[in-house]
């Protein structure tokens, strides 16, 4: 790493992170966004009962859909429909973000609900979509507590021993999500010409006794809340056989951030170096609560550095 002016050493996603920590939310989300907005469209559509299971050749034929048929167009339609809302939002001001997406779709499927409820309302009572639930909830009843035989009976008892395994498992997995990979983000950026921080420009030649201005970056990735020591140093090294020693070093200034959960940490620094010479290592090295006596590469959880050549005024 030390061919360019910035090395450093930090491990992790900031993603990882992120998604895992919102899986919970994800789960719900994505069960909304694939039924519901679908299933108030074809509500819509289809507001008539459909044709009973049983119904044979010889019955009047009836215009609606049936169960299983609602719930797959549903789910097929719900996903042809929700990215056209991406596509029309990306050419919006508010863009592809958590909030518009969350009121378009909300507000698509509360506009076809409220056509679902009219339609359904100026059809007779004989044909509206009714959701036989007090038959399925009867019939599940007498499939549970009176079997036809006891092989029924058996196999009942392991249906229900799995739907409340499987229940249980999904209930967990959901309330408590499994945490991402726990890393520290160390690093350093410049500001340009319109005061944006940037990863680039890093200075590389410094005068003794003038500022150079820098900005550094912590960002807490650790799950939970800590305390950090950052600690810059300008050091005079010696490289030989792909070893690095540490001939003279100059303490520059110690931050100590703290950072709560998911929190990123940015502060100017503005480097003043008393030593000269070429090719010296600007090192920033980032340490979990206080540094040890004598800091160093080794030691350090993090560690950043430039190399610079600071020269005489």
């Amino acid at each position: 790493m030390t061919d360019y002016p910035l090395s450093a050493t930090f491990a992790g996603s900031p993603a990882t992170a992120a998604a895992t920590d919102a899986s919970g939310q994800s789960t719900v989300g994505l069960a909304f966004l694939l039924f519901a907005p679908g299933y108030a469209l074809i509500a819509a559509l289809f507001p008539e009962r459909g044709p009973p299971i049983d119904a044979d050749e010889g019955h009047e034929r009836i215009d609606g859909i049936d169960g299983i048929e609602r719930v797959a167009l549903s789910f097929g339609t719900s996903i042809a429909v929700v990215p056209l809302f991406g596509l029309v939002l990306n050419f919006t001001p508010w863009g592809i973000r958590l909030v518009p997406i969350l009121v378009v779709v909300c507000g698509f499927a509360l506009v076809a609900t409220a056509f679902a409820a009219a339609r359904r309302s100026a059809l007779p009572e004989d044909e509206r979509l009714v959701v036989p639930y007090e038959r399925w909830v009867a019939a599940a009843r007498d499939e549970l507590f009176e079997p036809a035989s006891r092989t029924d009976a058996m196999l009942n008892v392991v249906l229900v021993v799995s739907v409340v395994l499987a229940s249980a498992s999904v209930g967990y997995a959901v309330a408590v999500p499994k945490n991402g990979e726990s890393f520290t983000e160390l690093y350093l950026l410049t500001q340009d010409g319109d005061s944006e921080l940037t990863a680039d420009s890093y200075p590389e030649e410094l005068v003794r006794g003038e500022s150079a201005s820098l900005v550094l970056g912590v960002g807490n990735r650790e799950h939970r809340a800590m305390n950090y020591t950052v600690v810059a140093m300008l050091q005079r090294v010696e490289v030989s056989n792909n070893s690095t020693t540490v001939v003279e070093s100059e303490r520059l200034r110690t931050f100590t951030p703290r950072l709560e959960r998911n929190e990123t940490w940015h502060e100017p620094h503005e480097v003043r170096p008393t030593m000269t010479g070429e090719r010296l290592r600007l090192t920033y090295l980032l340490y979990e609560g206080a540094p040890p006596a004598s800091p160093t590469v080794d030691n350090a959880y993090r560690e950043v550095h430039l190399w610079v050549t600071v020269r005489e005024n």
